[in-house]
């Protein structure tokens, strides 16, 4: 994402863009948390012009997970997959791709920006090791299909997918959006951990809002919540 922020500094773009890097070993995800891709694995990032509200362009995490998803179901049986909030893709429970989001401008009657970067775990997956405590554990396409795509190949099959969901986003807005996402989510229907930076809270994942919220049913009653991280 480091070479997206350079070019939108130098120019501003106007159509939507892609940059793929073939390694990547000081890269970051959700929360600044340090993230590496071997060569064969699949890094990138989509910059986005947007004209609508901060608020709007998050939901784009939901057209990328959606994107990935399709993506992906050309290698495994698309039963396997399934999509875990706000920004993940697993594989057979485990995490294959993440998702992150930065914006650059974007507000409600301006010219703004958005990048999605986008990891897939092709060839490798990362060493548990390193993993938090309670992290889904890893997993890379190779180690179950028995082959992968390299990163532009991978690339080629995204692309229109990526498309495909923002014209239904842009056209439709989020309800067809929404939809499709809750009909793969990862344990809907069951008691899930939502880790807040003051909180944990503990409910049955119930479903997304039309804000992007995920829904949890406690024993005090419906939780929003807007931004946290998931546990299983």
């Amino acid at each position: 994402m480091a070479e997206a922020e350079r070019r939108l500094r130098a120019a501003p773009l106007e159509r939507p863009t892609w940059i793929l890097a073939h390694t990547q070993d000081a890269g970051y995800g959700r929360r600044g948390r340090a993230w590496r891709a071997p060569r064969g694995n699949f890094t990138a990032s989509l910059i986005l012009p947007l004209n609508c509200p901060p608020q709007e362009a998050a939901l784009r995490s939901f057209t990328a997970a959606l994107a990935l998803r399709d993506a992906l179901a050309s290698y495994v049986a698309p039963d396997a997959l399934t999509l875990k909030w706000p920004n993940d893709v697993l594989l057979h429970g485990q995490k294959i791709a993440g998702i992150l989001l930065q914006s650059h401008g974007v507000a409600a009657g301006q010219q703004g920006h958005l990048v999605i970067g986008i990891g897939v775990n092709l060839r490798h997956s990362p060493d548990v090791a390193g993993l938090e405590e309670g992290a889904l554990a890893p997993i890379d396409l190779f180690s179950v299909a028995g082959q992968c795509p390299d990163p532009e190949t991978f690339l080629d099959h995204l692309t229109p997918r990526m498309a495909h969901w923002e014209a239904q986003i842009s056209q439709q807005g989020f309800a067809p959006v929404r939809a499709a996402w809750l009909t793969h989510a990862a344990k809907r229907g069951e008691v899930i951990l939502a880790r807040l930076p003051n909180r944990d809270i503990r409910g049955v994942f119930d479903d997304v809002d039309e804000t992007g919220n995920l829904i949890l049913t406690t024993p005090s009653g419906p939780c929003a919540i807007a931004a946290a991280d998931i546990y299983f």
